[in-house]
């Protein structure tokens, strides 16, 4: 390389006053200049979340399935953007996080990958695609970043298999983040939505699994509906962030659903399974009920779409030549429509 940098620079040549650039299209300081510094624009990097976590600033982190939670996310200055498979639950509607495949949550990460180009993005692993032996966890995870856009992936560590599946992955080259306490995956031997960590074997368990997790190569740790000093405790043993959801205000940062803080589903079933630890700063379900009654009332009275939303005209000789041409087709009935809501349109603007 050190050959072809050189080869470079000799072969530009001086010509009618101007530097010819010749062979090498490579700018000189690509390979030798380093890295440069981002600008707030750029894609979040796992160098500046260790910046932020030893300088003691709060990570940000928020759930997003789609395009338009993406671009809200990019908009708000979020860190890390997780495609959760959460999307089982508040966007397919299934009760728990089990059911997605592998396919579903690709296009999901996609659609993101798409809208955010500020926050790291990190795909979750879904039930089923890492469990079974490490190449399965290496290919999954391998799926998410070349066919997601995602720039790590987070999974689910309570157990010996899925620290040993963390650690093949941070192997191949991954970035990963760990999950502790309530692992929504594993509700079948929880027994449930349970909170973990409320006796000394669970809280013990809790801060052991997470040291796991970092000693295999995880740069951060989620912890789920465990009490704060237990959260408090692991974020002091670890030298990782942790990154808390109900788990008090002791953890590096703080994670939410996106639905569930912007109060998106506003109907008794949702009510029953928000999680306590969740704080709606928003009501935005409210919102887009009373939308949708409006839109479906002027529908129904006909104000909808009134002159404003009726933008595209035909000048009046135009008019007069489509009528006369329904009429040689026959179209007579066709031909009254349109000259009476061409006067119609007419009149209604007269009057405003």
């Amino acid at each position: 390389m050190a050959f072809l940098h050189r080869l470079s620079k000799a072969s530009s040549v001086a010509g009618g006053g101007r530097l010819i650039r010749r062979l090498s299209n490579v700018p000189e300081n690509t390979v030798y200049g380093g890295p440069k510094p981002q600008t707030s624009n750029q894609r979040t990097t796992l160098n500046q979340l260790r910046q932020k976590y030893k300088k003691g600033e709060p990570i940000t982190v928020v759930t997003a399935y789609d395009y338009p939670s993406a671009v809200h996310l990019d908009t708000a200055g979020i860190d890390i953007c997780l495609v959760g498979d959460s999307a089982s639950m508040v966007v397919h509607g299934h009760d728990t996080t089990l059911p997605i495949s592998l396919d579903e949550m690709l296009v999901h990460c996609r659609a993101v990958a798409r809208g955010a180009t500020r926050p790291l993005l990190v795909g979750d692993l879904p039930f089923g695609t890492y469990e079974t032996s490490t190449s399965q966890a290496v290919d999954t995870a391998v799926r998410v970043l070349k066919e997601g856009g995602m720039d790590a992936i987070k999974l689910e560590g309570g157990s010996p298999s899925r620290i040993t599946a963390a650690k093949a992955i941070v192997e191949a080259g991954i970035a990963v983040i760990g999950h502790v306490g309530l692992t929504p995956q594993a509700i079948s031997v929880l027994g449930g939505f349970r909170p973990q960590g409320r006796n000394v074997a669970s809280a013990v368990k809790v801060v052991e699994t997470a040291m796991a997790l970092q000693e295999v190569g995880c740069f951060s740790v989620v912890l789920e509906c465990v009490p704060a000093p237990v959260a408090a405790a692991a974020t002091s043993a670890l030298q990782i962030p942790t990154i808390g959801i109900g788990a008090g205000p002791f953890c590096s940062g703080q994670v939410l659903v996106y639905h569930d803080l912007l109060g998106m589903l506003q109907h008794p079933h949702h009510a029953k399974v928000t999680p306590k630890f969740c704080k709606q700063y928003a009501r935005v379900g409210d919102v887009i009920n009373k939308a949708l009654l409006e839109y479906k009332e002027e529908v129904t009275n006909g104000t909808f779409p009134g002159p404003s939303h009726t933008p595209y005209k035909m000048n009046p000789k135009d008019e007069n030549a489509f009528t006369k041409e329904l009429q040689k087709m026959g179209l007579d009935a066709a031909a009254s429509a349109a000259t009476e809501a061409a006067a119609e349109l007419e009149k209604t603007n007269t009057q405003q």
